[in-house]
């Protein structure tokens, strides 16, 4: 990376869908929604230096397959603002869990090239329009409308499975479920897709077991998943000392974290 001149640090945090709503299906084959996202304090870093060009992605704690080729959401958003940039990736948001990694960042790039523009936004993907406003807000559409919502300090812990959930084959398993079924699977379930993940990957269940087990509490799925979510601090649901959660010999993450402001959401430092 190019040091000739000033490096802007950019936070790109990860966003958690707390409901989700499925509205039905527009004549073009889009599914209608309407959910509520907040912001977490669980974030990537991106450091671009204008003067350079290339993209360089560091793992921290999270692995998985992150192309840093033109399909890489970081490349498509410089595309998008017409600028070129070196940016180093300090990915830091479970890949595949439904946390908004990709799309955040690229909203993280947005920002820093000065675009606000929510139509870009969406064009990019459904969850870079709120990730690029980032705070509190209800959802709609296809993800373009964002109506800010008062922040609420909430904390929540994440269970992140070893394993990811395809979306598109969510949405379709969705379409294909019996109408009695598209809605929530139970009383506590805010997520309409839960029924539908559970369909596409039947291991989801027994992590969320898992957690009820060891929490007392009803875990919600995170959007089409992977990740599994219970509100409380680590003390409040007594994982103080759980860090992981195993299963088969598998480990899933446990992830304290709280929710953030936009103020936090639109961190940037030049230096």
């Amino acid at each position: 990376m190019s040091r000739l001149g000033p490096v802007a640090r950019v936070l790109a945090p990860a966003k958690l869908t707390v409901s989700l709503r499925m509205l039905g299906v527009r004549p073009d084959g889009f599914h209608e929604l309407d959910s509520e996202m907040v912001s977490l304090n669980l974030a990537d870093e991106l450091y671009i230096d204008a003067d350079g060009d290339g993209l360089e992605v560091v793992f921290d704690e999270v692995a998985g397959p992150v192309s840093d080729g033109p399909a890489n959401l970081v490349r498509r958003a410089l595309d998008a603002v017409g600028r070129r940039a070196a940016v180093r990736l300090v990915k830091r948001i479970p890949i595949g869990g439904g946390l908004g990694g990709g799309s955040s960042d690229a909203a993280a790039v947005l920002r820093w090239a000065g675009c606000h523009d929510l139509e870009v936004a969406a064009r990019l993907g459904a969850d870079v329009p709120f990730c690029m406003r980032g705070g509190r807000a209800r959802v709609g559409g296809l993800g373009e409308r964002v109506v800010p919502l008062e922040h609420q300090p909430r904390s929540f812990v994440l269970l992140v499975p070893p394993l990811a959930v395809d979306t598109a084959a969510v949405y379709r398993s969705w379409d294909e479920l019996p109408e009695a079924r598209q809605r929530a699977s139970g009383e506590e379930d805010e997520n309409d897709l839960t029924a539908a993940a559970l369909v596409v990957a039947p291991e989801l269940a027994r992590w969320r077991d898992r957690l009820a087990e060891m929490t007392g509490r009803s875990p919600r799925l995170a959007g089409s998943g992977a990740t599994w979510f219970v509100e409380g601090t680590r003390a409040e649901l007594g994982l103080a000392e759980a860090r992981h959660v195993e299963l088969d010999g598998l480990m899933g993450r446990l992830i304290p974290v709280r929710t953030v402001g936009p103020e936090r959401s639109a961190a940037q430092r030049t230096g």
